[in-house]
């Protein structure tokens, strides 16, 4: 396959190198991808040693230099840590994209786990704008693991622009419907691309006649390492191979079940943080989460591990393979239609270290509300960038509980945080500690987190045409005077 691929090497974690006495250089360039034999000019971003992205050692700093080489302007984000505010990588006026041919500097101290790196500047992430950011921790680099980095794209020939402008036109199309017939289309999988019957699906207990919406775009492809299953990813494992099998659902808008196969394994970390062990064949992943998942390889055979789009027959993959082993084609389509991705999860996640106990100092409500059509997504009824900033104080324990008044999922990331899942449609949960939590139609989950992280915070959904059409706002507080 031409181009380059976006990803990590698959070795094993050594030994800690030595401490290093300059920065780090990660260059956001361009570069042309081959998506089903035809030619695409998408972004990267490259790290120092010529591959995607960058991986720290245990106790490394993040001390790098983003040096914009893309020919036009673009800031980074780097999704899930906890840099000081004007470090995170967000279009404030205060900290304003880079210029093309210039170089933003930044230094703080990472928190350890799988991460990833994002454009925020305009829609950039649709166009591969993205790599991974792997923080070891002192416990990985004793595991005698193969590491694997899984990333997943949703892929189009079309500019997102197009794209968003398809959106748009065709929500004004559908508005003008009768009410009857737009039921019918979103019911049946038509009008709004990937529309499916909510009950028909068993996603969750609605009224008859409701519906939910799936898959705002229908994509020309989807990539796993930035590879169709045409030409797969094939790493090459020991026989009997212990794999850290690291997921990264990097898609723009797109959602996936990840299946293991004939594979089992155990999820040990969501979003970069260490949960209580899990036992799983398939998962699900919402747009910009992250799975840890151990899997030991049996034998001498190959393993396909495939991510499947919600509410379509799609899929995109690689396969674990021990050396010397044959391996077989892969279809680009399952034969049944996945359901639409779900908290089945969620509800069975407990992180290893929790919140200490304590009752929030506040609770916010956030309503989650917008529609296929118009084409235009809120929170509490605003939309940015006009919008009341969510105020909070230095020291406070603050509880938001996302209710969800529309027909699509949201996966909702707080900037600067990370925050603990406490309750899911009012039931109290002892859940994971995340960056990124879907909140699923018609239903709502309340997160808690602690603010000791003074500044401002952006916070939104992560499906990109949700957040650009409107579905962000801001989480803000000073520094203790």
């Amino acid at each position: 396959m031409a181009g380059a691929v976006l990803f990590l090497p698959t070795t094993r974690a050594t030994a800690a190198p030595e401490p290093r006495t300059s920065k780090l250089r990660l260059t956001a360039g361009t570069r042309t991808l081959d998506v089903h034999g035809k030619p695409a000019r998408v972004f990267d971003l490259v790290g120092p040693n010529g591959k995607p992205g960058i991986t720290l050692s245990p106790g490394e700093r993040f001390d790098v230099d983003l040096v914009n080489q893309a020919g036009t302007s673009t800031i980074v984000h780097w999704h899930g840590q906890l840099p000081p505010w004007k470090q995170d990588g967000f279009p404030w006026p205060q900290t304003p994209p880079i210029p093309a041919g210039d170089t933003r500097s930044y230094d703080y101290a990472p928190i350890a786990g799988t991460y990833w790196m994002h454009s925020h500047q305009g829609m950039q992430e649709q166009s591969l704008m993205t790599a991974p950011l792997i923080v070891h921790s002192a416990e990985d680099m004793r595991a005698d693991r193969q590491e694997v980095v899984l990333m997943l794209h949703d892929f189009s020939f079309r500019s997102p622009d197009e794209l968003l402008a398809g959106l748009t036109t065709s929500s004004r199309n559908r508005s003008a419907m009768p009410k009857s017939g737009m039921d019918k289309a979103v019911s049946m999988g038509s009008g709004s691309p990937g529309g499916m019957n909510m009950r028909a699906m068993g996603a969750m207990d609605m009224a008859p006649g409701t519906a939910m919406d799936l898959n705002d775009i229908d994509y020309d492809a989807f990539l796993a390492n930035d590879r169709t299953l045409a030409d797969p990813e094939v790493i090459r494992t020991e026989p009997g191979g212990r794999v850290r099998l690291r997921l990264v659902n990097g898609a723009a808008s797109t959602q996936f079940w990840v299946d293991l196969g004939a594979l089992s394994g155990t999820v040990v970390a969501v979003d970069g943080h260490p949960v209580r062990p899990v036992r799983v064949t398939r998962l699900p992943l919402a747009i910009a989460q992250r799975l840890d998942v151990l899997i030991d390889v049996p034998g001498n055979g190959s393993y396909p591990i495939f991510a499947q789009v919600e509410g379509k027959q799609a899929r995109a993959g690689i396969i674990l393979a021990a050396s010397g082993a044959p391996v077989s084609r892969l279809g680009a389509e399952a034969v049944e239609i996945a359901p639409p991705v779900d908290l089945s999860l969620e509800g069975r996640l407990e992180a290893t270290t929790l919140l200490a106990p304590r009752a929030p100092d506040v609770t916010l409500r956030m309503i989650l509300a917008g529609a296929m059509a118009p084409y235009a997504w809120s929170l509490n009824g605003e939309y940015w960038p006009n919008v009341t900033p969510l105020m909070v104080a230095p020291g406070q324990r603050v509880a938001i509980e996302m209710v969800n008044h529309s027909m699509m999922a949201h996966p909702m990331h707080l900037h600067g945080h990370a925050f603990q899942v406490v309750a899911i449609n009012g039931a109290p949960l002892a859940g994971a500690v995340r960056d990124t939590v879907l909140i699923p139609p018609i239903g709502s989950v309340t997160i808690a987190f602690d603010a000791d992280n003074p500044g401002r915070w952006a916070f939104h959904c992560h499906n990109l045409y949700h957040m650009i059409t409107g579905m962000i706002t801001e989480v803000r507080y000073p520094a203790i005077i």
